[in-house]
């Protein structure tokens, strides 16, 4: 099952317990609300899901749980508008707004099934890169000011005989700072320590791992 949960919003009670059957038999972890309003005064305790909602409905239409949603959770909570209406310039609103997809009722169940897993794969690589950034980041709070002035000269692609001039030490010096903070780093290559570099930002001072 997983690890994700997915929140169903809709009026129409027949289509909102439809889309729960369809997300629970395939073993998403999901709950169902009736409108926009009762989904945010019942807003879920969860650092990431999926949200299916309807674009027409009382009290709080679609564009207006989109941008709630947007602004509360951004990027950890991915959107999928569902429709009887299909407006075009309503679905280039909510697509410039951040939904994910649009999808015109009657849909084809599988076709939402794969979104919303399309969904899932995109949290979890974002969860991934960002685990993976704050591991990094550790690690360099761990190099002393010389290492990190040869770490970001690495970042940016200086030559060895370029980073001793720069900071005035021979290149056999640089070497040996280098090999010292490619094994801080836990880096086996040099590819792999401008990824670290890549996804923590500039590490001269201190303050840059503090970001993260």
């Amino acid at each position: 099952m997983s690890e994700h949960s997915v929140f169903i919003i809709d009026d129409d009670e027949a289509v909102r317990d439809s889309i729960l059957c369809l997300m629970r038999a395939h073993g998403f972890r999901a709950r169902a609300f009736a409108s926009g309003v009762r989904f945010f005064d019942n807003l879920p305790d969860v650092p990431s899901a999926c949200v299916v909602t309807d674009v027409r409905m009382p009290d709080m239409d679609g564009a207006e749980v989109v941008q709630r949603l947007r602004s509360l959770k951004g990027d950890a909570w991915p959107i999928v508008v569902i429709t009887g209406h299909g407006e075009v310039p309503l679905a280039v609103q909510l697509m410039k707004a951040g939904v994910v997809d649009y999808i015109e009722k009657p849909f084809e169940p599988n076709r939402l099934v794969e979104v919303v897993r399309g969904s899932f794969a995109h949290l979890d690589d974002l969860l991934l890169r960002k685990a993976e950034a704050e591991a990094a980041a550790r690690r360099a709070a761990c190099l002393t000011p010389r290492e990190r002035e040869v770490f970001q000269a690495l970042i940016e692609g200086r030559t060895n005989k370029h980073i001793a001039g720069d900071l005035n030490i021979s290149p056999r010096t640089v070497e040996i700072f280098r090999a010292k903070v490619m094994e801080k780093m836990e880096a086996d290559s040099l590819s792999a320590l401008i990824r670290a570099g890549l996804r923590i930002g500039p590490v001269t001072t201190p303050a840059a791992f503090a970001r993260n």
